[in-house]
């Protein structure tokens, strides 16, 4: 799942105007760590994908472009049960009545988890995560020792299971550096198939776990379900020492690590003008 340059462009350099006449912002003064360039980059890991099992944050701007460029047929499924949603309007959590209205189903979390999930119908599961380890662990419990710890987070809630089950994950983080990406996480909660493995008792995931991790300084990717993230690519003015500096083991760099292209005008437009009018994730 690389980004392809020569499928989605990266977009004219000049500033254009939108559907209202209003003067885009240039793609070049949107910068990697801003959420319309991680969400840009992250709607485009969703092409050719059928069924999506979104997370909120940052997944819900990605799946919400993906759905507006480069995959229309997208079938995005959510945690409430929605199969299917065509939300009118941003989505302020995974419950809201706007991912329900028009939706071509509505589950219980039995059936979801149990049949959709588990029954192997999920393509990709979109996570954003407080942590992820150099093997795809994923952290979103605490920060710091389990008993006294730094910062308490929400714990998994659908996120194990989605971890388990989808055939790849793909995160979203608004942080590069080894606190984020450390070498291990202080907390396992959705384990990777590496863990799985190595720990009696854990039940062996279907797919391959977290396979693209997208952060502001590049993208990383696992070459398979039991080897170790590598760098696949870089944002524009973003160094290779930079990325590997920043990220809490000894980083492998991939032959052909590549340039993010950047995101284009209109993926921009889309952003700020219909799909989060309100800056509820953009910042």
């Amino acid at each position: 799942m690389t980004a392809d340059s020569s499928r989605h462009g990266s977009g004219p350099s000049t500033a254009e105007r939108s559907s209202a006449g209003r003067p885009v912002a240039d793609v070049a003064d949107v910068p990697p760590h801003s959420a319309e360039f991680l969400a840009t980059v992250a709607a485009r890991e969703l092409a050719g994908r059928h069924r999506v099992f979104a997370g909120v944050g940052l997944p819900t701007l990605a799946v919400d472009l993906a759905k507006r460029t480069v995959n229309p047929g997208v079938e995005l499924v959510y945690e409430s049960g929605v199969v299917g949603a065509h939300p009118e309007a941003m989505a302020e959590g995974i419950a809201d009545s706007v991912l329900v209205s028009g939706s071509e189903a509505m589950l219980s979390m039995d059936a979801l988890f149990g049949y959709v999930l588990q029954g192997g119908y999920v393509d990709v599961g979109f996570l954003g995560a407080a942590q992820v380890d150099r093997v795809g662990n994923i952290n979103t419990s605490v920060i710091g020792d389990w008993r006294r710890p730094e910062v308490r987070l929400p714990g998994s809630g659908g996120a194990s299971d989605i971890m388990a089950s989808a055939r790849e994950i793909v995160v979203v983080l608004r942080r590069h550096d080894p606190h984020a990406l450390p070498a291990d996480v202080d907390f396992c909660t959705s384990p990777s198939p590496v863990r799985a493995r190595r720990q009696e008792g854990f039940h062996q995931p279907e797919g391959a776990g977290v396979t693209t991790v997208i952060t502001p300084l590049g993208i990383l990717r696992r070459p398979d379900r039991y080897g170790e993230l590598e760098l696949a690519a870089v944002h524009p003015g973003v160094t290779v020492a930079e990325a590997a500096e920043n990220t809490g083991w000894d980083l492998r760099v991939r032959a052909d690590v590549a340039e993010t292209p950047r995101p284009r005008a209109e993926d921009v437009r889309l952003l700020r003008e219909e799909i989060d009018t309100v800056r509820l994730y953009l910042r």
